[in-house]
């Protein structure tokens, strides 16, 4: 059980996101938010207006006049009007869910573009709370209006029935009012345990997720079908849908539970009250128009009580989950951002890692150990070493996904942690080993490394060369417009290619270098593994037309193919995240150390082969 301290903190928590909360449903849509607050004063006031009219009704029945007629007049007026508004809410609920949604997936997604590096995405309790943030966004605001104008209106319902209720029988009336308390303060328990729910089974539900998206996405069906493993993961993932259906089943069972209980309390009420109304008519203490007016008065403060709890709880639970949208709202950047940052102008001189040691998680090793090199101006770095030797680490620092635990980075002189991250990226253009395929078409797979020259196929066409696929894309079945997805089709036939391909893993690949190469003349060229999925014949090609691409450049060369790097003006070996070697593929050679080594071990597999 969570201790009083966190039960306030939790209160408190919910009741600080009520003004936030308000303020963004009427930033989305002010005039929706005003109508709903007429159309409250008036459906609230409304029954209590035509309890009363019929008591007039039937106490003046025997005397038929223009009185009575116009009475009538009123009641059919407000008949109508009680007719129409439930579906005038509703369009008027539905705008400002639409409006907040809107608003509240911008700001979401606004925040979430400013956080600059990488390691808030490698957590899982963030992804969750980035669920729960995209499901509480937009429908959180809307829920407190409705919270506020249920409260407002049902305190004019309540105050007009309860007057009235008090005036035939006030102590009928104060039991009534009574028997709110309890509902009212089970139901905030109740919305309390269920928000805490949905945070505790996120990771099931992440799990869930994972295990569906093995069994039907493309990237895993291969495997999947050869190792047969569709029935494991299907048991996975039903194990942890069992898993959240039970957290849900024993939270609507409590709910169940509580609602029987309130049900009854206020059925016993309501009984009490009408043995009693019934007795006194009997004894001609009461007119006919007065036991109307009590039962109308008992049925409309017991409904608008139970519906007034009933938003309150709903408003409260959303509140306490909206608490994970301003979270991500105010969340601090994982690296830091000067305020006035050091001017980045263009590459003069070189890149120097100095002393770097990176981990990335106090409960992870080092994954570099003191790493010192650079990357003088103009020139072409190879960096080899064997898998997990800190390779990516180092490119991920580079870009500045990540800032160095100690030591530094520095661009002629200037400290990366100085620097605008954005700025910084504007001057870096780079081919990644997990390159991303975009499901987009062809064109707009390579225009996406420019946003700015998106539109420029002439640019697009002349990087495609340069990576060896512009005629492969030329051949698609609408050449560079082809979708290179198959999830999008126009309501084509599905077997169609024109509804969109697949490339081959080579073919993506050389796309994804086109994509690097279209980004222009920037100051730095990274290319890590760029030819990892291609044949010997294909590699060659590549490596030829990049290095012409890159002559004059300042580039930073990754490969395993040792044969791939080995005409860089100087080789990087890195061991265990240190720098072990340094020099040219000659020097090195001649070395006889951990890069001869690797070296003799490529070619002499060559060798067995020829």
């Amino acid at each position: 059980m969570r201790s009083p301290t966190e039960r306030t903190g939790t209160r408190r928590s919910a009741l600080t996101g009520i003004a936030p909360a308000l303020a963004l449903a009427f930033q989305a849509a002010p005039g929706t938010v005003s109508l709903l607050v007429l159309t409250a004063l008036a459906s609230s006031s409304a029954p209590v207006a035509v309890a009363w009219l019929t008591k007039l009704v039937l106490d003046r029945i025997t005397v038929v006049d223009s009185d009575l007629f116009a009475i009538a007049g009123c009641l059919a007026a407000l008949g109508l009007v009680m007719g129409t508004l439930p579906d005038a809410v509703r369009y008027l609920h539905g705008e400002l869910d639409r409006a907040t949604g809107l608003l509240a997936r911008d700001r979401l997604f606004s925040a979430v573009n400013r956080l600059p590096g990488l390691a808030r995405f490698e957590d899982p309790a963030f992804l969750d709370r980035l669920r729960l943030a995209g499901q509480s966004g937009g429908i959180t605001p809307s829920q407190v209006v409705q919270g506020g104008l249920a409260l407002g209106g049902g305190a004019l319902t309540i105050g007009g029935f309860l007057g009235s209720l008090t005036v035939i029988n006030p102590v009928m009336a104060a039991m009534v009012l009574l028997s709110a308390i309890p509902a009212l303060a089970a139901e905030i328990a109740l919305s309390r345990r269920r928000a805490a729910m949905m945070w505790r089974i996120g990771p099931a539900e992440r799990r869930e997720l994972f295990y569906s998206q093995l069994l039907f996405g493309l990237e895993a069906v291969k495997e999947v079908r050869l190792f047969g493993l569709a029935g494991f993961l299907h048991g996975r993932m039903l194990t942890e849908r069992i898993r959240t259906d039970g957290e849900r089943r024993r939270m609507d069972r409590r709910e169940l539970r509580v609602q029987i209980i309130l049900g009854t309390v206020s059925a016993g009420v309501a009984g009490g009250g009408l043995i009693w109304v019934i007795a006194s008519a009997g004894a001609r203490n009461l007119s006919i128009g007065d036991v109307s007016m009590f039962i109308a008065s008992m049925a409309g403060v017991q409904n608008s009580l139970g519906s007034l709890v009933g938003h309150i709880a709903t408003a409260h639970q959303q509140l306490l989950l909206f608490q994970h949208f301003r979270e991500i709202e105010a969340v601090e950047p994982d690296i830091p951002v000067v305020r006035q940052p050091a001017p980045l102008g263009p590459l003069g001189k070189g890149i120097e890692f100095r002393d770097v040691w990176f981990r990335y998680s106090p409960a992870h090793p080092w994954t570099l150990r003191g790493a010192s090199f650079t990357i003088p101006f103009g020139q072409t770095v190879g960096l080899v070493g064997r898998n997990g030797s800190g390779k990516s680490t180092l490119v991920k620092l580079l870009c500045r996904f990540y800032d160095p635990e100690r030591g530094s980075i520095t661009w002629d002189g200037i400290d990366l942690r100085e620097t605008d991250p954005a700025e910084l990226r504007d001057r870096i253009s780079a081919v990644f080993q997990d390159f991303m395929v975009y499901e987009l078409s062809a064109a707009e797979n390579i225009g996406v490394g420019s946003v700015s020259s998106l539109d420029d196929r002439g640019l697009i066409k002349e990087a495609a060369s340069h990576a060896g696929v512009h005629d492969e894309l030329l051949a698609l079945p609408r050449g560079y417009d082809t979708l290179l997805t198959r999830i999008f089709f126009d309501g084509e036939d599905t077997t169609s290619p024109m509804s969109g391909v697949f490339l081959s893993g080579g073919q993506s690949q050389r796309v994804a270098v086109a994509r690097g190469v279209f980004r222009g003349d920037r100051d730095l060229l990274i290319l890590d593994e760029p030819s990892s999925g291609l044949d010997a014949e294909a590699e060659h090609e590549i490596h030829s037309r990049l290095k012409e691409h890159r002559a004059g450049r300042t580039s930073l060369l990754i490969s395993h193919r040792l044969g791939a790097v080995r005409d860089a003006d100087s080789l990087v070996v890195l061991d265990g995240g240190r720098v072990v070697e340094q020099g040219s593929h000659e020097s090195l050679i001649r070395q006889g150390g951990v890069y001869a080594r690797l070296f003799g071990l490529q070619a002499s597999g060559y060798r067995e082969e020829g």
